[in-house]
């Protein structure tokens, strides 16, 4: 083939992409605008321009400014973040959430669902994930034209190809060939990673670690699993495994994956079971032995002493996994994510005092904000780093009211 021939075609991409980047970056921009930012001439800034808001992708928006030159008003152009939508899915061992999101990253529809007892058989699972999907687009107001991506986060270890890694106990509750399943019944990709590293995408965008390009992020509820971003990328390893937690029953004072609400429920019942009679048992009821967590951690900020030794035996376990991390890794920041982010914060001056016994130079360690969203928000983010690499090979269907 001669190149020649695709010469006056991949300027026209390269002058797409360009001004894109613009419009994206700004509410609103002139024609002057773009000249200044792109170094385009003012007619193929209008031409291109004229292209995008054909394809969909941006919009003239009215212009108070006048053009001295025309003596009229001056075009202004921006980008229509409603040109399409993605889907940001969380699926976990008991629940997936699901979070609509415009190609502004604002989330415009969403929906949560239980999967059955002890995790469903993986048909009875796919049809709770997919009637998800449908409620949050409903919910949205759109149809499954309209998605360009769905980014999905598991529970799991995922390869560097979307897959689940072979060889987990877990893998049969996610392998359930929803990439497949919604590319030939939806016509839109599906991205599958690993829940944590979504995770650390979703602090680094719109967390506590938003713009930090040397990141940890920890998720700690039953299981612990961090996701790892290391000069402003996402680390994955051969098979996807950095990050996993699996080599913790090597390290002495830790010795397993179990999280912070695990380890507190498990402590907690054990103090019952012995005989603890004091707020954890208030709180718990005479009826039964079993400890939530959520009530050990109410126990302790009432003041029960043993409710507060196993806060500081969680913390000075979980101090380790930091060092850990932070001697493999060297992260700034390390962000405590997951269901017991918003508890966690309790734990922070036992895990930071103890973590400084173990590390020289110890990063910042902070607790997730996001809450229960955490990894659909990384989902949402993971579809919109595909959609804007892919922009210009996508068709957009325009929301329709």
């Amino acid at each position: 083939m001669d190149a020649s021939a695709n010469t006056p075609q991949l300027l026209r991409r390269t002058n797409l992409r360009a001004v894109l980047e613009v419009l994206r970056a700004a509410p609103s921009v002139t024609g002057t605008d773009l000249i200044n930012a792109t170094g385009l001439t003012r007619a193929t800034v209008i031409a291109v321009c004229d292209d995008l808001i054909a394809r969909g992708w941006a919009r003239e928006t009215d212009s108070p400014r006048i053009d001295r030159q025309k003596g009229r008003p001056a075009r202004r152009f921006e980008f229509n973040e409603s040109a399409g939508y993605v889907l940001g899915l969380d699926v976990g061992i008991a629940t997936v959430r699901v979070l609509v999101a415009d190609l502004a990253g604002a989330v415009v529809g969403e929906s949560e669902a239980r999967f059955p007892r002890h995790g469903g058989e993986p048909e009875q699972r796919r049809r709770v994930v997919t009637q998800a999907v449908d409620a949050a687009l409903e919910d949205a107001g759109i149809s499954s034209a309209a998605v360009l991506c769905a980014g999905m986060g598991i529970a799991a270890q995922v390869t560097g190809a979307g897959e689940v890694a072979p060889g987990q106990d877990v893998a049969p509750m996610f392998d359930l060939g929803l990439s497949s399943i919604f590319s030939d019944s939806r016509g839109w990709p599906l991205l599958v990673e690993n829940d944590a590293k979504l995770a650390a995408l979703a602090e680094r965008w719109r967390g506590v670690g938003a713009g930090e390009d040397n990141l940890a992020v920890i998720l700690a509820g039953e299981r612990l699993g961090s996701g790892i971003i290391e000069s402003g990328h996402l680390l994955h390893g051969a098979s996807g495994g950095t990050g996993a937690m699996g080599a913790l029953d090597l390290v002495e004072g830790v010795g397993n994956e179990d999280g912070i609400a695990k380890l507190a429920r498990l402590w907690g019942s054990a103090a019952l079971k012995e005989g603890h009679n004091g707020r954890i048992r208030e709180l718990v009821g005479p009826g039964t032995n079993r400890a939530s967590a959520r009530l050990v951690f109410e126990a302790a900020d009432a003041g029960d002493p043993v409710a507060a030794e196993i806060l500081d035996r969680i913390a000075r376990r979980m101090a380790r996994v930091l060092a850990l991390v932070s001697s493999f890794f060297d992260p700034r920041l390390i962000v405590i994510g997951g269901a017991v982010a918003a508890s966690a914060t309790a734990l922070l001056p036992a895990m930071t005092r103890e973590l400084d016994r173990y590390v020289v130079k110890p990063p910042r360690v902070a607790v997730s904000a996001l809450g229960t969203m955490l990894v659909p928000t990384g989902a949402v983010r993971l579809a919109l780093d595909y959609v804007e690499t892919h922009l210009l090979d996508l068709v957009p269907e325009p929301r329709r009211e």
